[in-house]
């Protein structure tokens, strides 16, 4: 399947594009500062197998924050719904994506929900496998099936730059040993979760991953169930509650779909039954989330009554 060029979304993309001047790229991540912050693009992928693209659509670019969804989707099969949220809660939070606070003062210490950096490990903790190799092993083929390129890989160098500066998720891993929130060897773990948040696809990779959440884990091809019903709903209510860090509630209000962002500047966006989309502009706002993306969101979702509202 391909995507077809859209003048509509295009002149959208070309109207909200000077955005990205007012923003920064995630330069605390050495690789992804070396990008090109004026970059946009943006895939959307219908039910009926059509796609539309505006911008470079074939650019690569890493999940970052966007694969907490995914690896959610699969710790919560591996593990099922109670041993999951027994050791990662449910509430969104005001903080930081990368906040340490609210393990220190929460009883029990668990991290509140699996969209912030504690609760991503934790989960990516969860993921079943005898050795670090496996448990990355599966979370690739997942992520495969999903978007349907066999070949799914990461970027080795951010991946590398992640591991080498990431005291802080580090920090939060070995509090949460102390509270038997997570177990086994610490750096396994980073290891996994830094591959995990550098793999890489492009625009229409993740708007056909999105077209999977939009029918409830369905393919939207083939038919084929991907992610059971339930699975697919709570990790869309995440991407409602907590998607786009502390940002979220005013994301609900202005644009009103699940969506998950990431510092890299992607946005996989879900409109249930109708669209999955895939957005890359690496120019973020002080949240760390895409400006032009959001603001493309908003364009989109008042001119098409997107909201799920």
């Amino acid at each position: 399947m391909t995507c077809k060029s859209n003048a509509d979304l295009q002149a959208i993309v070309d109207e909200v594009r000077s955005i990205s001047e007012k923003g920064t790229v995630a330069d605390y991540i050495p690789a992804l500062a070396k990008v090109n912050k004026s970059d946009l693009s943006v895939a959307i992928y219908e039910r009926n197998h059509s796609c539309i693209y505006a911008g470079d659509y074939m650019r690569k670019f890493t999940l970052q924050s966007i694969s907490k969804v995914l690896v959610l989707a699969l710790a919560l099969q591996d593990r099922g719904v109670d041993y999951v949220f027994d050791r990662v809660g449910m509430e969104p939070t005001g903080d930081p994506f990368n906040s340490i606070s609210k393990l220190e003062t929460s009883i029990p210490s668990k991290p509140l929900n699996p969209m912030i950096n504690a609760g991503a490990l934790a989960v990516t903790n969860m993921i079943k496998g005898e050795s670090e190799n496996e448990r990355w092993e599966r979370i690739l083929q997942f992520v495969s099936c999903l978007a349907n390129k066999p070949n799914v890989s990461y970027d080795l160098e951010v991946a590398n730059s992640e591991l080498e500066t990431a005291w802080l998720n580090r920090a939060l891993c070995y509090f949460m040993k102390q509270h038997k929130v997570v177990e086994g060897d610490i750096e396994e773990l980073m290891m996994t979760y830094t591959k995990q948040c550098a793999i890489e696809m492009n625009c229409f990779e993740l708007a056909r991953i999105g077209a999977v959440f939009a029918l409830n884990g369905l393919d939207p091809e083939t038919g084929e169930r991907l992610i059971p019903v339930h699975i697919a709903r709570i990790c869309k209510t995440f991407m409602v509650t907590c998607g786009m860090y502390n940002a979220s509630g005013e994301f609900a209000i202005k644009v009103g779909i699940p969506a998950k962002s990431g510092v890299s500047g992607g946005i996989l966006g879900v409109v249930p039954e109708k669209y999955g989309i895939g957005i890359f502009g690496p120019a973020l706002d002080e949240k760390g989330n895409s400006m032009a993306g959001i603001k493309l969101l908003e364009i989109l979702a008042e001119r098409y009554n997107f909201s799920i509202f």
